[in-house]
């Protein structure tokens, strides 16, 4: 008969690793904080031992705990049928065999690529065991020494650009030989254009093809990528990455693979891979380079098959702080200012896709502290902040922005974000949060920072309510950077940059700048990462009243820019001055029709 299982904190208590008292104030601090994660309370209050709580996490998921700490020696059979690459990429580390049963020492045993790639590659029945995050690193270090000399060393500089591309598996290898795989699983049919539904579900649990899908996804994290885009033609299927900005193509893969390689996808995203007819979302969570990734699929009907886009979202981007999104200590120190303000609206304004939730979410988390209380209404939610109350709207619920926010009213809020202002009821709430003495944050989808008012009274919104809550509006784009390794200087007259808003003495005045290469860096495009490009209008009495007179729009951006507004153009101008970037990338971000 199987042993009973226990809930965690009963399971500690039993233990005695836990005392009433320590587990009622822990409760207690997780309430104040609203973090839902008990275990991690305990842990980070000292109240009990990170190894305690895994094993009582591993009792009450009803799986087996490995302490590697304690453990003298790995499984060497066991370490051999899993390669090292494997085990670093998902930070799982093998330790029992027997026969063809694997036991797998994971911190995340819902990892399902995790699981997937070692059941690939070792051709075992994984069995997963759970331990410490610490100590598995610490394990594979120890259980695949040549990568450290066996012996302790001291922590290694950061490789260069060309020693790190030799560190990076070579992903793409292993997509062409998964293509080459399902190819023989599949058959070399390709004169059958559709495959019946049947089959394609049962080939999308196959090993080929769940490798094929994984190996796309790795590929994509290694490069960078924050979307892929799998797009079924003709006679292939494209699948492209956007890779700072711009879209790549990556690979074609045959189009006798579409059906099980789309399968596979929503199977992983948990979407309904029998429904076609429709859109669908859904969400993958993978492990990559000892990082948690989010995954946002998105299905779409096309008349070659379905389209799946794939957001990757990094857990870790919106933790890297303000003074690291490309502010000049000018607009930090003023943005600084405005979201410290008790109440009023301040609003992001941008294309999709322009960074606005990441500086949204990093000035939450600047505001997160156990004195306030933080709600959002999101949809969906891109990142999970500790401390914070996120809701997710459902609208097949009745759950709209709108009643959300009517909702939050209710709960005591300080501050209080809104995904986005998408309709006149939804901008009404928030300018109502705002008038009761709260501070609102939110986005809109502009060009530019004074375009953000005619935008709000365009929805409907009485022009002296904007000027009574609007206390800041900053637009943004994201351009890439120039890499450090290639970039090559020139110079350039002054006067050529006038549409850029630079002002000179002499007509004559010449300039350093740096422009786009390539190398084996940044994939030979003379680019590597992205850079913020921003235009923070601040509210005065004078913009106020030209708001409410509804001034045109020329009228307000005059009236910010003698306030101190420094334009799209003009911000793109002094970054592309420091080598940061160039002309041509701020030209393509910034630059609109009429400019």
């Amino acid at each position: 008969m199987a042993a009973q299982r226990l809930p965690m904190v009963q399971y500690l208590m039993n233990r005695g690793y836990l005392k009433p008292e320590q587990l009622e104030e822990a409760q207690r601090v997780a309430k104040q904080t609203n973090n839902p994660d008990i275990g991690r309370v305990l842990i980070e209050l000292g109240m009990v031992g990170e190894r305690e709580v895994t094993e009582a996490r591993a009792q009450e998921m009803g799986l087996g705990f490995v302490d590697l700490d304690r453990m003298q020696q790995i499984d060497s059979s066991a370490v051999n049928v899993v390669p090292e690459r494997i085990a670093k990429l998902h930070g799982v580390l093998p330790v029992r065999k027997e026969g063809m049963n694997l036991w797998l020492a994971m911190s995340n045993p819902n990892n399902i690529q995790a699981l997937d790639d070692v059941r690939m590659v070792s051709g075992c029945r994984v069995i997963p065991v759970l331990a410490v995050p610490g100590a598995i690193e610490d394990a594979i270090r120890r259980a695949y020494p040549s990568s450290t000399g066996g012996a302790a060393t001291p922590e290694p500089a950061q490789p260069t650009p060309a020693a790190a591309a030799a560190q990076t598996p070579n992903l793409s290898n292993d997509i062409r030989s998964a293509i080459a795989g399902a190819q023989v699983a599949r058959g070399r049919d390709i004169a059958e254009e559709e495959m019946a539904e049947q089959d394609a579900e049962k080939m999308a649990e196959q090993a080929p093809i769940i490798r094929l899908a994984n190996a796309l996804i790795q590929q994509a994290i290694y490069d960078r990528a924050s979307d892929i885009h799998v797009e079924p033609m003709q006679r292939s299927v494209r699948v492209r990455y956007r890779i700072d900005g711009v879209l790549m193509e990556a690979m074609s893969v045959p189009r006798n693979l579409m059906a099980p390689l789309i399968s596979r996808l929503k199977i992983m995203a948990d979407m309904n891979i029998a429904e076609r007819r429709i859109p669908q979302d859904g969400r993958i969570e993978v492990r990559a380079q000892g990082k948690e990734y989010d995954l946002r699929v998105s299905s779409i009907p096309c008349p070659f098959g379905e389209k799946i886009v794939m957001r990757i979202l990094d857990k870790s981007s919106v933790m890297i702080g303000l003074n690291k999104l490309g502010f000049t200590d000018e607009n930090l120190a003023q943005l600084e200012e405005l979201v410290s303000q008790p109440n009023g609206m301040f609003l992001s304004t941008g294309p999709t896709g322009s960074g606005k939730t990441t500086t949204q979410y990093s000035v939450l988390n600047k505001l997160n502290t156990i004195g306030v209380n933080i709600l959002t209404v999101e949809d969906p939610i891109e990142y999970q902040l500790p401390g914070i109350s996120q809701v997710q709207v459902n609208r097949k619920a009745g759950l709209s922005f709108a009643t959300a926010l009517r909702a939050f009213l209710r709960q005591d809020p300080d501050i209080i974000m809104v995904g986005e202002m998408r309709d006149l009821e939804t901008a009404e709430i928030a300018i109502e949060s705002s008038l009761t003495g709260h501070l609102v944050l939110s986005t809109l989808h502009t060009n530019d920072a004074p375009s953000a008012t005619i935008r709000m009274i365009d929805m409907g919104v009485e022009p002296y309510l904007i000027s009574a809550t609007v206390i800041g509006v900053l637009a943004q784009r994201l351009g890439r950077r120039l890499c450090n390794e290639c970039k090559e200087p020139y110079e350039m007259k002054a006067i050529e940059l006038r549409r850029f808003g630079m002002t000179m003495d002499n007509p004559d005045e010449v300039v350093r700048l740096y422009r786009a290469v390539g190398c084996d860096a940044c994939r030979q495009t003379g680019y590597k990462g992205r850079i913020g490009i921003y235009e923070l209008m601040i509210m005065n009495a004078e913009i106020a009243e030209l708001v409410v007179r509804r001034a045109p729009l020329a009228d307000i951006k005059e009236a910010a820019k003698a306030n101190g507004m420094k334009e799209l153009r003009e911000d793109g101008l002094g970054k592309a001055l420091l080598g940061i970037t160039d002309p041509a990338e701020v030209r393509r971000v910034v630059f609109t029709a009429g400019f």
